[in-house]
């Protein structure tokens, strides 16, 4: 018989449940132990892993002998203290979600975990994994002869509740941009092949969670803004982000335009967010239009129900944990590198700072 592999689960909240479900769905796998300190998270944990051990620490976790890999999700600003206290102990393979990192002078301390820690670290990047974008990625090339411009659009809603608010305040999230977007910028360095020089930005808080207070202060997390990035190699990248416009079509909308066409991919927001019951939801798709004949191609990519049911990410959470999986088992390469998270942060960093000064930022 095959042994399952053995996850130690660091955070169980809104996201860290999507995790459980599709861990869930992977053959021979098993969540072993859980640390989550908030009772609540606890309670909804223990009924999607009901064999799960919960840990009263994150060291009492860690000390376990049991454990295959180990997956972060926890609030952005503990993500690097938690690698550091990982690192005290035998290294095992970590998947641990974006942000990398959320302070700008972190980046010392992010290297000085990768010079001391032996063992694979893939930071999650699902947006890379959604079908759509997967297809879109796989065609680029001969669709557009060579991608220059790169624009992508999310039109979406506001930051739901999470544990402890952290997500309503720039301090404890990184900011927006770094919080929201960092998906956005991996997915610019992923598509064009290169990595940025230069970010220009406007962006602020218009509208969303202006009317709440916690511990009496009013949250400062900004929900619109443009994003323009120079690249090395001379491709050009937009993001144009909105957080008050939920119940459009879709959620995602991603255009790559070369000198032989344009390939676009669509991506629906989460199903359960889905605002007119009447009218199905939209399946992912891709639109091809070469130069050539002018003629579009549409193909639809519908996910499977039961990887919807699992997450809001249109599957991309379970394609992610099947290749951390091959990793974990096989000793596959990593496909998400600590780099990458890296420059992720650090352009949405770039993007926050232009924003404030009002001037181009280089990188």
């Amino acid at each position: 018989m095959t042994q399952a592999t053995r996850y130690g689960m660091i955070g169980c909240g809104m996201m860290g449940q999507e995790h459980l479900r599709n861990i869930a769905l992977l053959p021979d796998t098993q969540i072993t132990a859980i640390f989550e300190p908030d009772l609540q998270m606890q309670k909804a944990a223990a009924t999607l892993a009901p064999e799960a051990v919960f840990c009263n620490s994150l060291e009492a976790l860690l000390r376990r002998t049991d454990l295959d890999c180990l997956v972060i999700v926890s609030p952005n600003h503990v993500h690097l203290d938690q690698l550091e206290q990982i690192a005290k102990f035998p290294a095992r393979p970590v998947l641990v979600e974006k942000p990398l990192f959320t302070n700008p002078e972190d980046l010392t301390r992010i290297e000085r975990f990768r010079a001391q820690y032996n063992a694979p670290v893939w930071v999650a990047m699902e947006y890379r994994y959604m079908p759509p974008v997967s297809a879109l990625r796989e065609r680029l090339a001969a669709a557009t002869g060579g991608i220059k411009m790169l624009t992508i659009r999310e039109h979406r809603f506001p930051f739901l509740p999470k544990v402890g608010d952290w997500n309503r305040f720039n301090a404890k999230s990184g900011g927006t941009f770094v919080e929201k977007c960092c998906h956005f910028f991996d997915l610019m360095r992923l598509l064009i092949g290169a990595d940025p020089v230069q970010v220009m930005a406007s962006g602020g808080q218009a509208f969303n969670h202006l009317d709440e207070t916690y511990q009496g202060e009013v949250p400062d997390i900004w929900d619109h803004g443009y994003v323009i990035v120079d690249f090395a190699n001379g491709a050009r990248a937009m993001l144009e982000l909105c957080m008050f416009a939920e119940g459009s079509q879709f959620q995602e909308e991603i255009s790559a335009v070369g000198p032989t066409g344009k390939i676009e991919a669509f991506v629906p927001g989460p199903t359960r967010f889905w605002r007119h019951p009447s009218q199905p939801a939209p399946d992912p798709k891709i639109v091809l239009s070469p130069r050539q004949d002018g003629l579009q191609e549409e193909i639809l990519l519908p996910v499977d129900p039961t990887l919807l049911a699992a997450g809001d990410h249109n599957g991309s959470t379970f394609y992610q944990h099947q290749r951390f999986l091959a990793v974990v088992r096989q000793g596959h390469a990593v496909e998400v590198t600590l780099d990458d998270g890296i420059w992720a942060v650090r352009m949405g960093q770039a993007t926050q700072k232009s924003a404030a000064l009002r001037q181009a930022v280089a990188l």
